[in-house]
């Protein structure tokens, strides 16, 4: 396993991380200690250290970080615990009035995060999606005293437009608190849309970012890869409208092709070319069964050259070029 820093932070993760929103999710093995734990240890096993999970996730909200907390028992000095606040969780933070990024909710938030992540602090706290009602400085502040508290070590958020990362970015250096250091986004090879922003502003203040969705729900795992979508799959369920457009199947049997002339698997190429993304530092990937996870973690020792890069843009192209799925 390769690492790398996380932005411009002193801290390192694995570049491939382990997302964990199925941990307690109903009808997954995933869903009981057992199962959470075997995926965990499995992840360990194959040199992943960061694993992302949220006060949201799981059967009843804030059972994917119980089922963490438990599984890193003997192991949570060797590993990078994130986890988010921000979307409406459960009763435990109370009442949240629609603000919460506010102090009162981001204070209740930490305290009830620690307590079933079974750790006295998180390495990396997200702000999971931003909150229209409080404004960023108190949002900053709030975070800046629980890495002072000791009960934070680093800050990053998720879903942030580029202007909203450059204006936290500005709203931390006027108040001298500690920035965020990451950037947690929907980012993959069929939808760019990173790029024109996000990617850019990261770079430019200095955050590492977090792709989440690298295999695109699946349509980027092969299974598309011959121009036929199989029936009862989960992209017949959740995208169908996808399942009827020919232009889709079309770039999809190409890049099965193209895979398979590298003798890469389609996982393979949409984790490493993620992963060779400027300032990519770690491909956060879901999976309910151990060897998913040895597989993602094999994933991305792929170096894509210049030519693979602009035969890739051809199937796929740049946003702006085209209109996105």
């Amino acid at each position: 396993m390769e690492f790398a820093r996380l932005g411009a932070s002193g801290l390192s993760v694995s570049r491939v991380g382990l997302g964990l929103n199925n941990l307690g999710r109903p009808g997954t093995v995933t869903e009981g200690q057992e199962g959470a734990s075997a995926l965990v240890h499995a992840a360990i096993d194959a040199g992943i250290t960061l694993f992302d999970t949220a006060n949201s996730y799981g059967r009843e909200p804030g059972l994917s970080e119980t089922l963490l907390g438990e599984a890193l028992k003997g192991q949570r000095d060797n590993v990078v615990v994130a986890t988010k606040f921000g979307m409406k969780a459960n009763d435990d933070e109370g009442p949240d009035f629609g603000a919460r990024g506010s102090r009162r909710f981001i204070k209740q938030a930490v305290e009830n995060s620690l307590r079933r992540l079974q750790t006295d602090r998180i390495d990396l706290y997200q702000y999971h999606t931003p909150d229209a009602e409080t404004p960023i400085d108190e949002t900053i502040a709030a975070l800046d005293d629980l890495i002072r508290e000791g009960k934070v070590l680093y800050v990053g958020h998720s879903n942030f437009s580029g202007w909203q990362i450059a204006d936290a970015a500005h709203v931390a250096e006027s108040l001298g608190t500690t920035r965020f250091v990451s950037a947690q986004n929907h980012y993959n090879l069929i939808d760019r849309r990173a790029e024109q922003e996000v990617l850019p502003a990261a770079e430019h203040f200095g955050l590492g970012v977090l792709p989440f969705f690298p295999l695109a729900n699946g349509l980027l795992t092969g299974k598309y890869s011959d121009g036929v979508a199989p029936e009862g799959s989960r992209l017949t369920l959740t995208r169908q409208h996808l399942l009827k457009d020919n232009e889709t199947l079309a770039k999809l049997k190409k890049y099965g092709d193209f895979a398979r002339e590298r003798e890469l698997t389609e996982l393979q190429v949409a984790f490493s070319w993620l992963a060779s993304r400027g300032p990519v530092a770690s491909v956060i990937a879901g999976a309910t069964r151990p060897e998913q996870v040895r597989q993602n973690a094999e994933a991305i020792a792929w170096v894509p050259t210049e030519e693979d890069e602009a035969e890739l843009d051809e199937i796929f192209p740049e946003p702006g070029k085209v209109a996105l799925f």
